[in-house]
């Protein structure tokens, strides 16, 4: 396997292109884009940012305190097992909604960003992994469950 520029054309015979120039007789070609964020249609005049991949500031990966609970974003964290926390995700916005739960005040949560950003400095994680929950997810879906009287994960 290996690594090569943007892909220029794809032809019968098997080569592939590159932008580069480079050409090269191919079996597979495996395109990986990765998680680049991007809301071109999204104006919040500057409240909602993406900074080195970081969507923000957000509460819990999902509110935007000036906005919320108006604008929401669901799916955002990666690494993760991905249906069972946007279905969590989506019963809290839910829940939010439709009163049945409150968020903090917007001052608590931009409190609670800045604490989080700080963490992540703080331990060299780069701002592009902010969304990154790997290991963390199952204590984030925890919380997200308990915000909406779910069960917890076993």
């Amino acid at each position: 396997m290996w690594l090569h520029s943007v892909i220029k054309s794809a032809h019968d015979d098997g080569s592939v292109a590159f932008q580069d120039g480079s050409v090269v007789i191919a079996d597979i070609i495996l395109h990986c884009t990765g998680y680049k964020y991007d809301f071109p249609f999204l104006e919040t005049n500057g409240i909602v940012t993406v900074d080195d991949n970081r969507v923000g500031p957000l509460y819990k990966h999902v509110f935007p305190p000036a906005l919320a609970p108006s604008l929401s974003f669901v799916g955002l964290p990666w690494k993760v097992v991905p249906f069972p926390q946007f279905e969590l995700q989506s019963k809290w916005i839910a829940g939010l909604l439709s009163n049945r739960i409150a968020l903090p005040s917007k001052e608590e949560m931009m409190e609670d960003i800045k604490a989080f950003y700080s963490l992540l400095e703080a331990s060299g994680i780069p701002k592009r992994y902010t969304h990154n929950l790997g290991d963390c997810q199952f204590e984030y879906n925890d919380w997200l469950a308990v915000q909406c009287g779910c069960p917890v994960s076993e």
